[in-house]
């Protein structure tokens, strides 16, 4: 009776092998909103690449400011109030800041957020930031990750949780993704729209909604910059991602930003803590 069990759920996986590889090959049709992991299987994935990022201080250092942090972690639990973020009760959002010159921010599944020091610095102003959160929560919400991840690895993960659910398979492949976060590397479809959530996300808040323009006109001078290496390569910049923001905020017919909802003072504030 269990060996006919065991060859029915390999049947199972073979055969949908066979469905995800023809799907993908089909004309005109894409694999990249297919995801095999679970809302579950999310959260614990993040869970044990936040164990294993965080026993790596020389790679990845945890500041040690729980007022910056909460300034941070303040202007998330606001955001994830907008009433199009769907699992703020099942993911774990979770602001860590890296205490690292580098200027990048990135989502892990199940909603874990971490920002860079450097990227802290490097802004003028709060809705910059609120904008850049907004965004990762987007690539959480819309489980860009594990999406990516379903493409990589395929039935052969889903073979591993079918035939025993096997803990120790999770555990590996958040090894391997804390070693390098290669997953973190966006899809320029990820960001466009990762960029029109953020600012659905920050319509229903007291931030300009539009704030990722600032950051796109501050680095798009200086795209050149070896400083920008990463951020480039986990989030591509091109020109249908400014084009694709300066239509939303015209369609929205937005006021012009002020100081009532882009707090630069207030950030410059925040600021000054983080020296």
């Amino acid at each position: 009776m269990k060996k006919s069990i065991y060859n029915a759920k390999i049947y199972f996986v073979v055969l949908l092998s066979v469905v995800i590889f023809n799907y993908g090959c089909s004309d005109g049709v894409s694999v990249s909103n297919l995801n095999l992991f679970s809302i579950s299987d999310d959260v614990n994935l993040g869970a044990q690449v936040v164990t294993e990022m965080h026993q790596d201080q020389a790679n990845y250092p945890i500041l040690n400011n729980p007022n910056a942090t909460a300034y941070v972690q303040n202007i998330m639990n606001q955001i994830i109030q907008s009433p199009l973020v769907n699992y703020r009760e099942q993911f774990n959002y979770q602001v860590t800041i890296i205490d690292t010159e580098t200027i990048n921010a990135f989502a892990l599944p199940g909603g874990y957020i971490h920002v860079y020091k450097g990227l802290l610095k490097y802004l003028d102003n709060e809705a910059t930031l609120a904008a850049i959160l907004a965004h990762e929560v987007a690539h959480a919400e819309r489980r860009h990750a594990t999406k990516r991840m379903t493409k990589a690895y395929g039935a052969s993960v889903l073979l591993g949780f079918l035939l025993g659910n096997n803990p120790s398979q999770i555990e590996e492949i958040a090894a391997n993704l804390a070693s390098g976060l290669g997953f973190l590397y966006n899809s320029r479809e990820d960001e466009y729209e990762a960029d029109e959530y953020s600012f659905k996300y920050l319509q229903s808040t007291v931030w300009y909604p539009g704030a990722g323009k600032f950051f796109f006109e501050k680095i798009g001078s200086e795209s050149n910059n070896s400083a920008f290496a990463e951020l480039f390569s986990t989030h591509p910049l091109d020109q249908k991602r400014i084009d694709a923001l300066n239509k939303l905020i015209a369609d929205a017919k937005l006021t012009e930003p002020s100081e009532n909802n882009v707090f630069t003072q207030r950030y410059i504030q925040f600021k000054n803590t983080l020296q």
